[in-house]
């Protein structure tokens, strides 16, 4: 467990972030083209935010419509143009459904849909209901509405479901009516036959794309270059960014560094890599993500210099340091071992942060457990909670994972218990099935019955019921002669079948 703490938390904040952005370069193809009904009232921008303000709070699929039906009951007028800027954000906030519902409200009560509102309401169909839906409603458009855009998202929702065989055969039928030689159609290709581990054919499309006069953009470029990394081909890598930088129509862009980058790295190419940071950092501008990647390049490589000159350049050129910002410098001052530097830096977040965000102090407290500082993580975790602040479950799960890696079951035990008493600051969080595992095997052999039953019942509102429960409480229970057919009763009761383990448990009362 304290392993898997070592390799996932930290190393998650370190890594530079996956650049392909597949729904997004979709998204960007597609731009709304239709014009409003003659007698549509005018676009109000004002309007159409104080409806997001209604939207943007709800969860339950059912009541976007609800609200959507009392806008219209209250007598307020509607444009077109109001619902695409909600439809667009969110599906940048991954709220699909909800996405899908405005857009099929939108056709049947404001206008009909342009060709690009029917590419999006396609894609929106594949991402909720899987690739059979858009399909359908892709066959029963008219023939006016089967343009370049309606025929991509269909192939979009193909490839995302790895459909080799479907996309290939509509990849053909986009051919024969003219719509097959764009550069997403060769892009989508790309990312489809990565998906299906066929790597050495994305050369291929590449060397098509050239010879039928399709130019490369910067996301093909970006597949290309991943590939032959995935490859261990940074030969060809090279050969190929040298190609890109060659050309002048193409403007690699930070990012494109940054992958190259990182990829030497993994490579152990140190020289190589810093080549290609040097150029990242000339691309950087005032880009604070920019910085971050490198940041987090130069802590893979150890050199604690350029990490802190960076932070010093970005807050010289940054209006205003954001908490990403903060956890990226953190954890890379972290995995250097600085940790005076990394206190220092999260006082000055401290005295600075609006709202304070958990995510960043986390930072410290792996930090600290890393370095067997388990107290110090606790103690500083109690001084947060002392000025006022309620963590999130994560925090205390942090602590708690480190007293499990040094055997202290009593102290992850009262740590997890914490965590399970704050589980409504992040409702998304689970607890981590090894950690929870050893802590009740530690339970059912040394805890009080009263503690097993607790913890259990706690455990129950953020996990499923599972055998593990039911061993701590029947260990728990033999232990003090208590009765167990109540437990076993609930095992049926809760489908959990009493297996070998179980027999081997009850034959020992």
């Amino acid at each position: 467990m304290f392993a898997a703490l070592r390799k996932s938390n930290l190393v998650s904040y370190l890594r530079p972030s996956n650049l392909f952005a597949f729904g997004k370069s979709f998204s960007s193809s597609i731009a709304a083209t239709s014009a409003p009904n003659a007698n549509a009232p005018k676009y109000s921008a004002s309007r159409c935010r104080n409806l997001f303000s209604r939207i943007r709070p709800v969860r339950r699929d059912r009541d976007i419509v609800r609200i959507l039906d009392r806008w219209v009951a209250e007598g307020r007028e509607l444009h077109p143009l109001e619902f695409r800027p909600l439809i667009r954000e969110l599906r940048r906030r991954r709220r699909f459904s909800h996405a899908l519902q405005i857009s099929e409200w939108m056709s049947r009560h404001v206008c009909k849909l342009s060709p690009a509102d029917c590419a999006i309401q396609l894609d929106l169909i594949g991402v909720v209901h899987g690739w059979e839906a858009p399909e359908s409603y892709f066959n029963n458009l008219s023939e006016q509405d089967k343009n370049e855009k309606t025929y991509g998202a269909l192939m979009n929702c193909y490839v995302r479901e790895g459909l080799l065989t479907k996309t290939l055969l509509h990849v053909e039928r986009m051919k024969n009516v003219g719509y097959g030689s764009s550069c997403l159609t060769y892009n989508n290709l790309m990312i489809l036959y990565r998906k299906a581990g066929q790597l050495e054919k994305i050369s291929e499309i590449l060397s098509e794309m050239k010879k039928n006069g399709v130019a490369p953009n910067n996301f093909t470029y970006k597949i290309c270059i991943n590939t032959f990394r995935e490859r261990s081909d940074l030969s060809s890598m090279e050969k190929l960014l040298d190609e890109i930088e060659s050309q002048t129509d193409i403007s690699i862009d930070w990012s494109t560094y940054s992958t190259v980058a990182y990829h030497f790295i993994k490579a152990n190419e140190k020289e190589k890599a810093l080549t290609y940071m040097k150029k990242l950092e000339e691309k950087l501008d005032k880009d604070a993500l920019g910085y971050n990647h490198l940041i987090s390049l130069y802590a893979h490589l150890g050199d604690k210099g350029e990490v802190m000159r960076l932070w010093g350049l970005q807050k010289f050129v940054g209006k205003k340091q954001i908490n990403r910002d903060y956890i990226t410098v953190l954890g890379s001052l972290v995995k250097l071992g600085e940790m005076e530097m990394a206190e220092s830096v999260l006082k000055e977040w401290d005295s600075s942060c609006r709202i304070y965000d958990f995510r960043v102090p986390n930072i410290l407290l792996i930090g600290y457990c890393q370095k067997g500082l388990i107290e110090k993580a606790e103690i500083m975790l109690r001084d947060i909670v002392k000025g006022g602040k309620k963590p999130i479950p994560n925090s205390w799960a942090i602590v708690s994972a480190g007293y499990i890696g040094t055997h202290n079951m009593d102290k992850a035990y009262e740590c997890m218990n914490e965590a399970l008493a704050v589980k409504e600051k992040n409702m998304k969080w689970i607890p981590k099935p090894g950690q929870i595992r050893k802590i009740l095997e530690w339970l059912g052999d040394k805890g009080m019955i009263e503690e097993v039953e607790a913890f259990v019942q706690s455990l129950r509102t953020v996990i499923p019921v599972n055998r593990q429960m039911y061993y701590a409480l029947i260990k728990a229970n033999r232990r003090v002669g208590r009765d167990i057919n109540w437990i076993l009763e609930s095992m049926k009761a809760d489908d959990i079948v009493v297996d070998e383990e179980t027999q081997k448990m009850l034959s020992q009362r």
